[in-house]
């Protein structure tokens, strides 16, 4: 066993069902003694939070303690995150109801969002009085408000949110992530590096790093 090395990988954000956590759960392990790999991934990790749903930072040593008190011969090489947020989402499902007057209310709101929105801009720029103008220019004649300038616009002001959104009937146009998915993981990992930072600075993991000193 001396000679072993086991390799630890673990993504930045995991994702659990169950409160009652192995290292298996959570991490990809590779060691080339294969009966010590399947009894690392049995090792057990610390509940997540209660019970609690929500995002919980760790940090990798906590893993590498755990492994080394079962196997204390054994080499572990941390090949991924040093700190990690284990995300627990509650196993039971919300009621089918619930869950489309949710998605009802976000497309509400992001419906006549949008709509205001443009409406607004269309208003500071003054699109009706221009589209008037260049009418004018074009024809002779004076615009009643809906003519070839206006339905054309509107037709490639759908296009263009169809091709920049990447999306239409939920099939993706292109193989490419969405604007609004970039958006989104951003925005996750400022949330996870965020988490990780805030727990790094509490009392307790100041604690512990003062102990091992």
């Amino acid at each position: 066993m001396t000679n072993d090395t086991l390799y630890l990988k673990i993504d930045q954000n995991v994702q659990v069902h169950d409160t009652h956590i192995t290292l298996g759960d959570i991490a990809q392990l590779t060691c080339s003694n294969k009966e010590i790999e399947n009894r690392v991934k049995t090792v057990k990790v610390k509940e997540a939070a209660n019970g609690k749903p929500g995002r919980h930072a760790m940090s990798v040593m906590e893993l590498i303690e755990a492994v080394q008190k079962e196997f204390p011969s054994l080499e572990v090489n941390n090949i991924g995150e040093a700190d990690f947020i284990i995300t627990y989402k509650n196993p039971k499902q919300p009621k089918e109801a619930v869950s489309w007057l949710k998605t009802v209310c976000v497309c509400c709101l992001a419906f006549f969002g949008a709509a205001f929105t443009m409406m607004t801009f269309k208003n500071d720029v003054d699109s009706p009085k221009l589209f008037g103008q260049l009418y004018m220019q074009f024809t002779g004649r004076q615009s009643d408000g809906f003519t070839i300038l206006e339905l054309t616009y509107s037709i490639g002001v759908g296009i263009g949110i169809l091709l920049f959104f990447n999306h239409f009937a939920g099939k993706k146009i292109t193989a490419d992530p969405t604007p609004m998915e970039v958006e989104m993981r951003l925005y996750e990992d400022d949330i996870n590096n965020t988490l990780i930072e805030s727990s790094s600075r509490s009392p307790k993991k100041k604690g512990k790093a003062g102990a091992k000193s």
